[in-house]
């Protein structure tokens, strides 16, 4: 299925934006996934953005290396960096008189019912409100053992507590392989049915140095949106300007039925 027939049939979507897509060298990525969150607002579809990139912006305002063992850094980066960040995507939105509004998550605040639902008011208010919702993991304040770790897995539960139609998943891959794309032989999977172990593909956890996780994440991710109901496109950010012709490669993860 087409990327634009899936978009057509969703009517709320959750585009999910890694730290190496819009960082470092891929800045003017995100002025592209503001003009097609646009773009989704203008065919009615109601556009909720999970956001990595704030340790990765802040880094290299200090002349700092992100290291996964520097916790005490890490939190001081985040909190340097979420500020920058949101300055970024207010910039970008207000080139189409829109503004976007801030959501920090811990993995306590999704675990538990009261402070879940609080989220899901803010979310769905804010969408009243015609703003763009902007989550992020609060890093500022996780811990190396109540964390995501991961903005897919951080994706997967939002998609699923705001009942998402369908969650976007851009990476620096264009879907899902046999194995890892640069090997040879890697073919591409187009499609994933629900409840498809793939145990016959070879994965990687692998990440770049500005950002967390890589197929293995995405896949978990994938997988647990699947399960809360919530359809899955995984593609590459370069691809974000095809999206809506539906002529880029993708992967289709099926989701189950929605109780």
């Amino acid at each position: 299925m087409s990327t634009a027939d899936l978009i057509s049939s969703a009517h709320r979507v959750l585009v999910k934006v890694g730290s190496s897509s819009i960082t470092g060298d891929q800045e003017a990525n995100l002025d592209l996934i503001v003009d097609f969150t646009v773009d989704l607002k203008k065919l009615g579809k109601e556009v909720i953005i999970v956001s990595s990139g704030a340790i990765a912006t802040a880094a290299p305002l200090l002349g700092l290396t992100i290291r996964s063992d520097d916790l005490p850094t890490s939190q001081a980066l985040a909190s340097i960096g979420q500020a920058k960040l949101m300055g970024r995507y207010e910039k970008s939105l207000a080139r189409h008189a829109l503004i976007p509004g801030q959501i920090l998550l811990t993995v306590e605040n999704l675990d538990q019912d009261q402070s879940s639902l609080n989220a899901l008011k803010a979310i769905e208010r804010l969408l009243e409100l015609g703003v763009v919702p902007i989550i992020n993991e609060n890093d500022s304040v996780a811990t190396h053992e109540i964390r995501f770790g991961d903005n897919d897995q951080l994706a997967a539960r939002v998609s699923t507590l705001a009942r998402t139609d369908l969650m976007i998943l851009l990476s620096d891959i264009d879907g899902l392989y046999t194995k890892p794309p640069q090997d040879q032989g890697a073919e591409h999977i187009s499609t994933v049915e629900f409840g498809d172990s793939l145990n016959s593909i070879e994965v990687s956890g692998t990440s770049t140095g500005y950002g967390t996780g890589g197929a293995l994440t995405k896949l978990a991710a994938a997988r647990l949106a699947t399960i809360g109901g919530v359809g899955v496109v995984l593609t590459s950010t370069a691809n974000v300007v095809e999206l809506l012709s539906g002529d880029c490669k993708h992967t289709w993860f099926e989701p189950s039925s929605r109780p």
